[in-house]
């Protein structure tokens, strides 16, 4: 804030408190900020605060309008933070070095992924060794706790509630369906699996795609079906990537994108017809491992072997 403005601000704080009939602690503050010429009283800073909070409040609503988020993708989003505003918040939630350790799993190989389902009652771990495993969370607690649901010391539940084997290689990423009891699991094996882990004996995915290609093609897949919907081709010149890096929808859906490892530049299709757009010289030095998309706004992060990553953002 500039002076001026500053000053301007002393002036109707002052003015206000004169308004307001605390003349002692309006003369003090005049006399510490050097007011010049004196204020006169004015009710002028309600006015201007009044009018801001309706702004506010209207601007709110305008903005949750137009991101029309669901209630999962509000969740995972969260409320932001308002650092002009919230700076001195008291925190709600425990520091994290609070935590503590409540229970612990082990795979016969090292774990390489994990994922909380969207109700936070479940919790899926995937190893080196191929094997899944999905255990409960309420389990773990009363495990921890060295009781069972019922309250009894003796006849513990043991949290892990399915132990899943249906890939040849580590698994790398799992992710639950945000409503339906289906955990998605990939591998270094190539092949996408979907398991239906409300029932109990369930051992082997249900659906299962190869995802097997480091040709540059981009495909949507349906998962009820296991088919590829649409290919989006052309990307790079060489048609051939030597690293895994998985494409993505843009904020809206509306365009697919993907870093060509050869040119170092975002590939882009319109994501109903697979029209090429034009290409985005991304400027890295070396191949580009991973891109992140803003949720809800024409912004996105690339990352590479060159150690720098690049933010892009939309060209207003």
């Amino acid at each position: 804030m500039c002076i001026k403005n500053r000053d301007h601000l002393y002036r109707l704080i002052i003015s206000q408190l004169f308004y307001d009939g605390h003349s002692t602690i309006a003369s003090g503050l005049a006399a510490q900020v050097n007011v010049d010429p004196p204020c006169s009283p004015s009710d002028q800073l309600k006015s201007v605060v009044t009018k801001g909070l309706q702004h506010e409040t209207d601007r709110q609503k305008e903005s949750e309008q137009a991101l029309n988020l669901n209630p999962i993708q509000q969740m995972l989003i969260g409320p932001g933070i308002d650092f002009e505003f919230e700076t001195n918040v008291i925190c709600t939630a425990p520091e994290p070095s609070l935590y503590e350790t409540i229970y612990v799993t082990s795979h016969k190989g090292a774990c390489r992924a994990g994922a909380f389902s969207s109700d936070g009652q479940l919790i899926a771990t995937g190893s080196s060794d191929s094997s899944i495993k999905i255990l409960d969370v309420e389990r773990m607690l009363a495990k921890a706790h060295n009781i069972d649901s019922t309250g009894n010391q003796e006849g513990q539940r043991h949290p892990v509630i399915r132990t899943l084997y249906d890939h040849l290689e580590e698994v790398t990423c799992l992710e639950f369906h945000p409503n339906k009891p289906i955990l998605a699991s990939g591998s270094r094996d190539c092949h996408v699996k979907f398991f239906d882990y409300s029932k109990t004996s369930v051992k082997k995915a249900f659906n299962t795609i190869d995802v097997r290609c480091k040709d540059s093609l981009v495909k949507l897949w349906e998962l009820s079906t296991g088919r590829c919907l649409i290919a989006y081709t052309g990307a790079g010149t060489i048609g051939k990537q030597q690293h895994c890096i998985q494409a993505l929808f843009n904020h809206t859906e509306e365009y697919v994108m993907f870093p060509d490892e050869a040119t170092t530049s975002l590939c882009a299709w319109n994501a109903r017809n697979a029209s090429r757009q034009q290409l985005l010289s991304l400027g890295h030095n070396g191949p580009i491992r991973s891109i992140v998309h803003f949720p809800n706004s024409a912004a996105f992060l690339t990352f590479s072997d060159a150690l720098e990553p690049v933010f892009g953002i939309e060209n207003t």
